[in-house]
Protein backbone atom coordinates (compact mmCIF):
# COMPACT_ATOMS: atom_id res chain seq x y z
CA UNK A 1 0.00 0.00 0.00
CA UNK A 2 1.35 3.40 -0.78
CA UNK A 3 1.82 6.08 1.86
CA UNK A 4 0.73 9.50 1.12
CA UNK A 5 2.81 12.22 3.65
CA UNK A 6 0.50 15.49 4.23
CA UNK A 7 0.55 18.15 6.56
CA UNK A 8 -2.37 19.53 8.76
CA UNK A 9 -2.57 23.04 10.11
CA UNK A 10 -4.48 23.60 13.20
CA UNK A 11 -4.68 26.97 13.46
CA UNK A 12 -6.24 28.27 16.50
CA UNK A 13 -7.51 31.77 17.66
CA UNK A 14 -9.31 33.34 19.97
CA UNK A 15 -9.53 29.77 22.02
CA UNK A 16 -11.30 27.88 18.59
CA UNK A 17 -9.71 25.96 15.69
CA UNK A 18 -10.48 26.33 11.72
CA UNK A 19 -12.08 23.34 10.11
CA UNK A 20 -12.40 23.19 6.11
CA UNK A 21 -14.86 20.93 4.29
CA UNK A 22 -13.55 18.92 1.25
CA UNK A 23 -14.51 20.52 -2.03
CA UNK A 24 -13.02 17.54 -4.08
CA UNK A 25 -11.98 14.06 -4.51
CA UNK A 26 -12.94 10.50 -2.77
CA UNK A 27 -13.77 12.46 0.38
CA UNK A 28 -15.66 15.34 -0.71
CA UNK A 29 -17.94 17.22 1.98
CA UNK A 30 -15.74 15.83 4.49
CA UNK A 31 -14.23 18.13 7.31
CA UNK A 32 -10.51 18.80 7.79
CA UNK A 33 -8.10 20.31 9.33
CA UNK A 34 -6.61 22.41 6.16
CA UNK A 35 -2.74 21.41 4.88
CA UNK A 36 -1.63 19.10 1.85
CA UNK A 37 1.21 17.05 0.94
CA UNK A 38 4.39 17.08 1.26
CA UNK A 39 6.89 17.30 -1.68
CA UNK A 40 10.06 15.80 -2.24
CA UNK A 41 13.24 16.59 -0.32
CA UNK A 42 10.70 19.33 1.04
CA UNK A 43 10.32 20.16 4.91
CA UNK A 44 7.13 19.27 6.49
CA UNK A 45 7.01 23.10 8.04
CA UNK A 46 7.61 24.48 4.68
CA UNK A 47 5.41 22.33 3.50
CA UNK A 48 2.74 23.43 5.54
CA UNK A 49 3.16 27.17 4.83
CA UNK A 50 2.96 26.49 1.52
CA UNK A 51 -0.18 24.82 1.50
CA UNK A 52 -2.26 27.20 3.56
CA UNK A 53 -1.05 29.87 0.97
CA UNK A 54 -2.26 27.88 -1.85
CA UNK A 55 -5.39 26.77 -0.42
CA UNK A 56 -6.88 29.80 1.98
CA UNK A 57 -4.31 32.25 0.88
CA UNK A 58 -3.39 33.29 4.02
CA UNK A 59 0.05 32.80 6.28
CA UNK A 60 0.85 31.10 8.93
CA UNK A 61 3.08 30.74 12.09
CA UNK A 62 4.22 26.86 12.29
CA UNK A 63 4.20 26.21 16.04
CA UNK A 64 4.62 22.64 17.94
CA UNK A 65 4.69 19.37 16.27
CA UNK A 66 0.67 18.30 18.31
CA UNK A 67 0.48 14.33 16.60
CA UNK A 68 1.63 12.46 13.75
CA UNK A 69 -1.53 10.22 12.32
CA UNK A 70 -1.14 7.21 10.95
CA UNK A 71 -3.79 5.99 9.14
CA UNK A 72 -4.93 3.67 6.21
CA UNK A 73 -7.65 4.65 4.21
CA UNK A 74 -9.00 1.84 1.37
CA UNK A 75 -6.26 2.61 -0.80
CA UNK A 76 -3.35 4.44 0.87
CA UNK A 77 -1.89 4.86 3.91
CA UNK A 78 -1.47 8.32 5.48
CA UNK A 79 1.16 9.77 7.13
CA UNK A 80 0.08 12.80 8.51
CA UNK A 81 1.74 15.64 11.03
CA UNK A 82 -0.17 17.94 12.43
CA UNK A 83 0.82 21.05 14.05
CA UNK A 84 -0.38 24.00 16.16
CA UNK A 85 -0.82 27.18 13.86
CA UNK A 86 -1.40 30.89 13.95
CA UNK A 87 -2.55 32.88 11.75
CA UNK A 88 -0.61 35.76 10.74
CA UNK A 89 -3.04 36.95 7.74
CA UNK A 90 -6.53 39.25 8.63
CA UNK A 91 -8.40 37.61 5.44
CA UNK A 92 -8.90 33.83 4.50
CA UNK A 93 -9.91 33.21 1.10
CA UNK A 94 -11.52 29.72 0.66
CA UNK A 95 -9.49 28.26 -2.85
CA UNK A 96 -10.20 24.50 -3.04
CA UNK A 97 -12.32 24.05 0.06
CA UNK A 98 -16.64 24.89 0.00
CA UNK A 99 -16.92 25.57 3.94
CA UNK A 100 -15.21 26.72 7.01
CA UNK A 101 -15.74 27.10 10.32
CA UNK A 102 -14.13 28.83 13.52
CA UNK A 103 -15.53 25.59 16.41
CA UNK A 104 -14.55 26.28 20.17
CA UNK A 105 -13.17 23.03 21.88
CA UNK A 106 -16.53 22.34 23.16
CA UNK A 107 -18.68 21.81 19.74
CA UNK A 108 -15.57 20.34 17.98
CA UNK A 109 -17.52 17.25 17.40
CA UNK A 110 -19.89 19.63 15.57
CA UNK A 111 -18.79 18.76 11.74
CA UNK A 112 -18.11 15.31 10.26
CA UNK A 113 -14.59 15.00 10.19
CA UNK A 114 -12.31 12.83 7.93
CA UNK A 115 -11.56 9.56 9.69
CA UNK A 116 -7.69 10.58 9.85
CA UNK A 117 -8.71 13.67 11.46
CA UNK A 118 -10.96 12.31 14.12
CA UNK A 119 -7.55 11.22 15.95
CA UNK A 120 -6.32 14.76 16.17
CA UNK A 121 -9.94 15.86 17.48
CA UNK A 122 -9.64 13.24 20.01
CA UNK A 123 -5.52 15.17 20.87
CA UNK A 124 -7.13 18.32 20.96
CA UNK A 125 -9.69 17.61 23.54
CA UNK A 126 -7.40 15.96 25.71
CA UNK A 127 -4.69 18.93 25.52
CA UNK A 128 -8.09 21.20 26.37
CA UNK A 129 -9.68 19.21 28.92
CA UNK A 130 -12.77 18.95 27.11
CA UNK A 131 -15.75 16.63 28.59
Amino acid sequence: MRTIKVVAAIIEKDKRIFATQRGYGDFKDGWEFPGGKVESGEKPEDALVREIKEELNADIKVGELLHIVEYDYPKFHLSMNCYICELMSEEIELIEHEAAKWLDYNNIRSVDWLPADIEVVSKLEERYSVK
